[in-house]
């Protein structure tokens, strides 16, 4: 079992930044992957980045390419997300998930409570 909060969301102006933090507990967390999903009003879940057990490869959705780093720290058992030259369609509630390493919300089996990101222009 992995127990998932995440942190750090905000209202931040176009182009800034934020950084989200998603802190587990549980003793299993080095043994899966990460992700970040968000989810925007009326619009289905969507993958954002994630990140194996070692932290050694990432992937990211196109449109956040770029802009966006995930990192994790296993002796702290926290995931990172930086976001960077956010945009008004960043916009969305963030989740941090544990499961395997992929892109649809089908791989992840835990799931945090979400953080609530807004980007104005």
């Amino acid at each position: 079992q992995v127990q998932l909060v995440e942190s750090g969301g905000g209202l931040v102006q176009a182009g800034g930044s934020l950084r989200l933090s998603c802190a587990a507990s549980g003793r299993t967390f080095s043994s899966y992957a990460m992700g970040w999903f968000r989810q925007a009003p009326g619009q289905e879940r969507e993958f954002v980045a994630t990140i194996v057990w070692s932290g050694g490869r990432t992937y990211y959705a196109d449109s956040v390419k770029g802009r966006f780093t995930i990192s994790r720290d296993n002796a702290k058992m926290t995931v990172y997300l930086q976001m960077n030259s956010l945009k008004p369609e960043d916009t969305a509630v963030y989740f941090c998930a544990a499961g395997r390493t992929g892109t649809t919300t089908y791989e992840y089996d835990y799931w945090g409570q979400g953080t609530q990101v807004t980007v104005s222009s």
